[in-house]
């Protein structure tokens, strides 16, 4: 079955990346207020049930021995209810992909208190466990220097408009897709996961609109480049992308250096009709936005809101370095609780792609912002399906969010850390004290 069909049963590329015994179904979900219903008893998941065998993720016995913990004291149940993991806009889906929730019972909660050397080292034990299960000449596709100017080339477009370096979904085994997926659960949350396995299955609503397109549109071609060498202690790089995903990490002296650029993007935004109809994958990005500029007054308003129409796309683009643009727009200062509340929803979401600890690292540096240097900007129609485009820009971090093309039914979504794209500020402390001749 197509990946597209999410709605209807296991999509091929999730199916194929579990074994067996998982795909084969447990018992049935627990029951409560659920708004996600199952496709069909047969895809229950038993989670009490999984151990590193059965899911492949052979580096996890200890989150899985926590979800185990978890599950028996009821806390596991979230994931089949419309409030799983506190996602909002989870009642867009009509079904929960088995590797999204197999992947998150690997991703620890925020009560573990894990630090972020925690998170580096957990990264590096994944990516090398990835590396291990690939052939030589899988791996000369797969790896390069830390200092390969490929580590800054990045882009949202289809690999024919940008080839890609890297090794593909494609071309790897069902053995090397799960732990592909297992160095993706080391760094990002439940919810990233969710939204980047659904964006790699948007692409099947596009081939199956458009079969012989210019384009070659398949879920599985995405890639993944490891830049330096893996390790607990050293300095090193990776990167998941393809169409409308681009997510670097940067390690820096076992140190996580770099979490940007990352950029989503949907086409569609919203699916229109099909098994899918009303899926929404940054629902929260878009109507967050909206509600947040609906509720201004006149005077904020005037401020708020810089062009009656959209630019075309993200004005940054995907430029290697990301310039500074002119803080336009209402200053948090200048917002009253309610808006406020929505700003801060919006800035927390990004940050909620990641793992617990990494985002709550990034909650604190938020709350330590001078809220006159943050500002919201607004240009196009305040209407859903109708050209429209939005940054938040501090004196270090820029989002930009676009939603023009397709009927403005087709999203751009980027966050650029103005100072550490890449962690080139930190690799470059790091070079002057370790490098100097």
């Amino acid at each position: 079955m197509p990946l597209g069909d999410l709605g209807q049963g296991v999509c091929d590329l999730c199916s194929d990346a579990l074994p067996a015994r998982i795909r084969a179904g447990g018992e049935a979900m627990p029951t409560g207020d659920r708004s996600i219903a199952p496709a069909g008893d047969d895809l229950n998941l038993r989670p009490a049930n999984l151990d590193a065998n059965q899911h492949g993720f052979h580096q996890s016995n200890r989150f899985i021995a926590r979800a185990k913990a978890k599950v028996e004291r009821g806390i596991l149940a979230l994931p089949f209810r419309a409030d799983w993991h506190g996602v909002p806009g989870m009642h867009s889906l009509r079904y929960i992909p088995p590797i999204v929730f197999a992947l998150s019972l690997l991703i620890p909660s925020s009560a573990l208190a894990h630090t972020e050397v925690a998170a580096a080292r957990e990264m590096a034990n994944a990516a090398n466990a990835f590396l291990a299960t690939l052939k030589p000449e899988q791996k000369a596709k797969a790896t390069f220097p830390l200092d390969d100017a490929d580590r800054t080339r990045w882009h949202f477009v289809p690999t024919e408009m940008h080839p890609r370096q890297g090794l593909s979904f494609r071309d790897m085994t069902t053995e090397q897709q799960q732990m592909a997926y297992s160095l993706l659960a080391s760094v990002l949350s439940a919810r990233g996961i969710q939204k980047t396995v659904q964006i790699m299955s948007l692409e099947q609503i596009l081939h199956d609109a458009n079969p012989n397109g210019r384009f070659a549109r398949d879920p599985k071609w995405y890639f993944i480049s490891v830049f330096g060498k893996p390790s607990v202690d050293g300095s090193w790089g990776w990167r998941f992308e393809g169409h409308h995903l681009s997510l670097s990490f940067t390690v820096v002296d076992g140190h996580i250096g770099g979490l940007t650029p990352a950029f989503f993007g949907t086409n569609p935004g919203i699916v229109l009709d099909g098994p899918r109809k009303g899926l929404q994958v940054l629902a929260v990005e878009e109507d967050t936005a909206r509600a947040l500029v609906r509720s201004l007054n006149a005077e904020q308003s005037k401020a708020a809101i810089v062009a009656e129409k959209a630019p075309a796309d993200i004005i940054t683009k995907a430029d290697r370095r990301a310039r500074r643009l002119e803080p336009l727009g209402l200053p948090a200062s200048k917002m009253n609780k309610k808006q406020f509340t929505l700003l801060w929803t919006l800035l927390e979401e990004q940050l909620r792609n990641y793992r617990p600890d990494l985002a709550d690292e990034g909650v604190k540096h938020f709350e330590g912002l001078d809220l006159g240097k943050i500002h919201f900007a607004w240009a196009g129609s305040l209407e859903p399906r109708e050209g429209h485009y939005y940054r938040i820009q501090a004196p270090d971090f820029l989002i930009e969010y676009d939603n023009t093309q397709n009927g403005a039914n087709h999203v751009h979504y980027v966050v650029r850390d103005l100072r550490n794209d890449f962690g080139e500020d930190l690799l470059r402390q790091h070079y002057e004290q370790h490098h100097k001749k």
